[in-house]
């Protein structure tokens, strides 16, 4: 069942029931695993105003699928991925939050890692900032953070985007990465980020083999029993086709990332999740809306 929580951003303060928010992911670069290029042309730097104007549509799509959320990152940060500057990343997430500030009534999340867009993108209209580097990678992020009364999202990687999948080992999966969720937890509020402003986050496939993904997601009911929001991001990733394979569930063409993700997904759902980053809003609401009437997030079983 999913605990009570709440998670405050810059302007509001979400509610977590035993549901949890649905967080839409858009991505404005030319390179992330799933949906890079969709806004920005493979071998371009920049948006234009036509796929701004497309972006800003789907967000708005997402919004009205049932997103609670909309994270807008600049950056990929898909293995081996290369790092952009800040004044790139800036150029193509901002025009984005700003048209999307005034359309939408979901909050904004501006997945980045660089204090200085995170700014940028706070005062374009975000609420959160969702760093992959747990608010290590700037040493001016926490403060970034405490200036603009940002909601965080703290999360764990192995290394960088550059170097965690390089044979990424540990002797306790779950224990160490728990462990550094509550030692950022600790560095966050010292900091001055108020304990209602964070959540954290596992970093499924960052750093991690595909067998560290799926014990991290068994986990997901320790991770939720903190008292912070926990968020999972699996959406799309690596591990679920390489599961279907080994299950010779796969022929030929037919795979299908999202499938495996719903399953995911209502399995973190149930399990006590508080926010499911995804690509596919539509789908995962629609899913969540029968796993709850059936009694998956309660523990009832539909009968026959």
């Amino acid at each position: 069942m999913i605990r009570r929580a709440v998670w405050r951003t810059s302007r509001r303060r979400l509610e977590i029931g035993r549901r949890p928010l649905v967080m839409g992911i858009l991505n404005v670069t030319p390179d992330s695993f799933s949906d890079g290029g969709r806004f920005v042309a493979a071998g371009e730097q920049l948006a234009s105003e036509k796929t701004w104007a497309d972006a800003v549509n789907v967000a708005l799509q997402m919004q009205s699928a049932g997103a609670d959320l909309i994270d807008i990152g600049g950056e990929s940060t898909r293995p081996y991925s290369d790092p952009v500057d800040a004044e790139t990343e800036e150029r193509r997430v901002v025009p984005v939050i700003e048209r999307l500030a005034s359309q939408l009534t979901i909050p904004i999340s501006i997945d980045t890692s660089k204090a200085s867009v995170a700014r940028a993108a706070m005062h374009a209209g975000a609420e959160i900032i969702n760093d992959v580097t747990g608010l290590e990678g700037d040493s001016m992020m926490p403060a970034v953070a405490v200036e603009t009364s940002a909601g965080v999202c703290v999360m764990h990687m192995r290394g960088n985007p550059q170097t965690m999948q390089d044979d990424p080992s540990y002797d306790d999966v779950v224990e160490e990465i728990e462990q550094y969720l509550l030692a950022r937890r600790q560095a966050c509020l010292d900091a001055g980020i108020d304990a209602e402003r964070i959540c954290l986050d596992p970093g499924i496939g960052f750093g991690k083999t595909h067998e560290h993904n799926l014990t991290l997601l068994t986990a997901t009911q320790r991770f939720a029993s903190h008292g912070t929001p926990i968020l999972m991001g699996h959406s799309r990733k690596g591990f679920i086709k390489k599961l279907l394979q080994s299950k010779q569930r796969l022929s030929g063409d037919g795979y299908d990332p999202m499938a495996g993700t719903l399953g995911v997904s209502l399995a973190v759902a149930a399990a006590g999740a508080h926010v499911i980053r995804v690509h596919d809003v539509a789908e995962t609401t629609q899913a969540l809306d029968l796993f709850e009437a059936a009694g998956g997030l309660d523990g009832r079983v539909a009968g026959r």
